[in-house]
């Protein structure tokens, strides 16, 4: 599986990417390909508010419907909108056009707190 050194990880399989005080956001590719072929993408409006922990996104795929956490706290300003012609971007390149949205955190010191690739891995390994 494919874990970038320079993103921060939930334990519900979210990566995050710390972006000049925005965070960019999407699923892993452990988690892609544990959903298998996405269908559809259920995003954000823009203003939405994140709750870290709390859904933020639906994926649909051919085997079922997953929820998207949101890794920090803060407000949804920028939604991958390529996504609802093109689902499949998620699987195809999960962590660069396959991107679900942007955060502006309430707290950008938050995004240390996620996890780090090699813990990451851990989980995924265990």
């Amino acid at each position: 599986m494919n874990v970038p050194e320079d993103l921060r990880y939930t334990s519900d399989h979210e990566w995050a990417r710390l972006e000049g005080g925005l965070v960019r956001v999407g699923i892993t590719d452990y988690a892609q390909d544990a959903l298998g072929d996405i269908v559809y993408a259920d995003l954000p409006a823009p203003g939405t508010k994140a709750t870290a922990g709390q859904s933020l996104a639906e994926l649909e795929s051919t085997k079922s419907v997953s929820d998207v956490y949101a890794p920090v706290d803060g407000t949804v300003v920028e939604v991958n909108s390529e996504l609802a012609d093109a689902p499949q971007r998620v699987n195809d390149d999960p962590y660069g056009d396959g991107w679900i949205c942007v955060i502006e955190p309430t707290s950008p010191e938050t995004w240390q707190s996620l996890l780090g690739a090699e813990a990451y891995r851990g989980l995924i390994e265990a």
